[in-house]
């Protein structure tokens, strides 16, 4: 749901799209789950949030954006390559963001570094 979204938007403001990386009919999924999840894996789940709050016309335009900052060699054309690259390189942003937020949870006493004790307490502490 997202690809063939992400290529229409991209066909809408010029950039063209290799014949052979198409999508296929079908090969997007069809049910709101599973566009969710495309849409947080292709933009982060910050960046989904705030998308979802866009018109539809303010999205086509921040999309372009995206676009331009996917297709690497700057050809006019994106590649499933250049795709999974940006796909991982946002992944791997949700992963650093994730753990640094959740790290303040677990280092109680602020020294850098999770001690077992830390994690029990963080974990299970009003179980314990």
């Amino acid at each position: 749901a997202l690809l063939p979204a992400l290529l229409l938007a991209a066909g809408a403001l010029g950039k063209p799209t290799a014949r052979q990386e198409r999508a296929r009919p079908g090969a997007q999924h069809e049910d709101r789950t599973g566009f969710q999840y495309d849409h947080e894996a292709f933009l982060g789940k910050e960046e989904a949030r705030s998308f979802d709050q866009l018109s539809p016309e303010e999205s086509r335009e921040r999309l372009g954006k995206i676009v331009d900052r996917i297709d690497d060699n700057k050809d006019g054309y994106l590649t499933t390559e250049e795709l999974k690259t940006w796909i991982k390189r946002v992944q791997k942003r949700y992963i650093y963001e994730n753990v640094a937020k959740v790290w303040k949870d677990y280092d109680l006493n602020k020294d850098n570094k999770i001690a077992w004790e830390e994690y029990k307490q963080a974990t299970y502490g009003y179980y314990l």
